[in-house]
């Protein structure tokens, strides 16, 4: 199985309620600016208001980077690095992606705007996307992702 490491992001949304201390790295809008001003982010966006970047990537040895990133992202890192590959993730139904959102703790205008935002992003996520993963269920997504950087890997290598 390969080797994953998972960049962790930086954003200026407010933390959820019950949601990890480290899942991101939580700074203010002018902190935020002034990092991507001295070019401290491989991608960053704004999306839905708040702002969003990936630090430049410094992964272990013998480590594949994985980001977790939207699309403005993906074009960004897409432009830097064309042979990225670029996994679209998507929910089994909006049902569940609302269902999820609202167990969250999403208030019911920003579940509105992220459905809204998810429906024009698809079509425009296909178009970016080597592959697509539905998320049924986090194990099963997980393996499905690795089951795909494996494979780029083995193609890349030429074996």
């Amino acid at each position: 199985m390969p080797r994953l490491w998972l960049s962790r992001s930086w954003t200026t949304r407010t933390r959820r309620r019950g949601e990890d201390e480290d899942a991101y790295v939580w700074v203010t809008p002018e902190q935020f600016r002034a990092r991507a001003a001295a070019g401290g982010f491989f991608e960053w966006a704004e999306y839905l208001g708040n702002l969003y970047g990936t630090p430049v990537p410094e992964p272990p040895p013998g480590h594949d980077v994985l980001l977790e990133i939207e699309l403005q992202g993906a074009e960004q890192v897409l432009a830097k690095c064309p042979d990225a590959v670029v996994v679209l993730l998507l929910p089994p139904s909006i049902e569940a992606q609302r269902a999820r959102l609202v167990a969250r703790g999403d208030t019911d205008d920003h579940v509105r705007r992220r459905l809204d935002k998810g429906r024009e992003e698809v079509e425009r996520g296909r178009k970016l996307a080597r592959f697509e993963v539905v998320n049924r269920d986090v194990e099963q997504a997980l393996q499905e992702l690795a089951d795909i950087v494996a494979w780029t890997r083995k193609d890349a290598d030429g074996s």
